[in-house]
């Protein structure tokens, strides 16, 4: 990976960008792709848009989401100790010992998920749910927790960092989707670095509030109106144990991109990618979904009269974990797919291709 990007990401991957409160993640973002767009749109909610060759007719997306999954406080007790609830789809069972960072009205605070010891629980462990976590930040009352800033709303991000694992994974937190924000601004440093002049307008977009039901994606989908979207996000590395691929399909990390075929996918769109992928020798993965996909891909397939969408999907490991793996090698099939399809899309230029 090129120094400059890979320092963009450390950074990027470490910056706190929890639902509903992604500015921090965006800003990062939008310095990093300020010299590969000619104009930024940004919407009430936080979502991020980098315009290429603004003006054209015909509007193409590349997307992925901003935002991570993360806790709210929603109770203190009197003797103050902090109760959660979920903002977006965080697991109960892996927070405690987890060490988190408190953004209340004062600024942040350190905390960790506190848990009683394994030999004087055995035989009578709690179940892990919302009742029964809990988070101290060495606070001996709820007035203590207040004075710090701490208040029912304040939100609660894990603080795992970046790392790496045998020089060819990426782990962290909120790789789900960060990764994808990484990967459309890299095509767009790619198109700018080889002077690639579209037929369209380009929206690289990465849209807020995925985690909680799509509604980053939702809401810049009908502000745009683009006429095809290609959409990234992750996906499970079902090799990794406990997996059942009769059930969940079977993808793995280092296999290349995963196309998936369902109702929210357009079929010639799909092929394109597919044809893309055979024709520039990049390595690609297949899935199937019944009814939606379960990403920004269905937000923007059904806004409005309908939009030509695909779902273009980075393999992952230990998905909405502390400890999020993905392969560099997936990482750059996804890009250059990416990449390739918007030139192939350039060479369709009358577009019928896609209706």
């Amino acid at each position: 990976m090129e120094k400059t990007a890979k320092k963009f990401l450390e950074k990027y991957l470490n910056t706190f960008s929890p639902v509903g409160f992604e500015n921090p993640g965006q800003q990062v973002w939008l310095d990093y792709m300020k010299p590969y767009m000619d104009e930024v749109i940004t919407d009430t909610y936080g979502t991020a848009v980098g315009v290429i060759n603004p003006g054209k007719k015909y509007k193409v997306v590349i997307e992925a989401h901003a935002d991570e999954i993360s806790w709210f406080v929603n109770y203190v007790s009197k003797d103050g100790y902090i109760y959660v609830r979920r903002n977006g789809g965080s697991d109960f069972s892996i927070a405690p010992s987890m060490r988190v960072k408190l953004f209340g009205e004062k600024g942040p605070v350190d905390g960790v998920f506190g848990w009683p010891a394994i030999h004087v629980r055995e035989g009578k462990t709690p179940a892990m749910k919302q009742d029964s976590i809990f988070i101290d930040v060495g606070a001996s009352s709820d007035e203590e927790v207040e004075k710090m800033g701490i208040h029912v709303g304040s939100v609660v991000v894990f603080t795992d960092s970046m790392y790496r694992l045998n020089k060819k994974y990426i782990v962290g937190r909120a790789l789900d989707n960060r990764m994808g924000g990484f990967m459309i601004a890299q095509v767009a440093r790619k198109l700018k670095e080889n002077k690639m002049k579209l037929p369209f307008t380009l929206y690289v977009v990465n849209a807020v509030q995925e985690e909680i039901g799509l509604r980053g994606s939702e809401m810049i989908s009908r502000r745009l109106k683009p006429d095809v979207a290609l959409v990234t996000d992750v996906t499970h590395d079902t090799h990794s144990p406990l997996y059942n691929k009769k059930l969940s399909g079977s993808c793995k990390c280092g296999d290349g991109a995963v196309l998936t075929t369902g109702p929210a996918v357009q079929n010639n769109l799909l092929q394109l990618l597919k044809d893309t992928a055979k024709e520039n020798k990049i390595d690609f993965q297949r899935a199937a979904v019944s009814r939606s996909t379960g990403t920004d891909t269905d937000s923007f397939a059904y806004s409005a009269v309908g939009v030509a969408s695909a779902l273009i999907s980075l393999p992952l490991k230990y998905m909405h974990t502390t400890v999020e793996t993905v392969h560099e090698d997936d990482v750059q099939s996804c890009i250059d797919l990416m990449y390739h399809a918007l030139l192939a899309i350039e060479e369709n230029h009358d577009f019928s291709y896609f209706k």
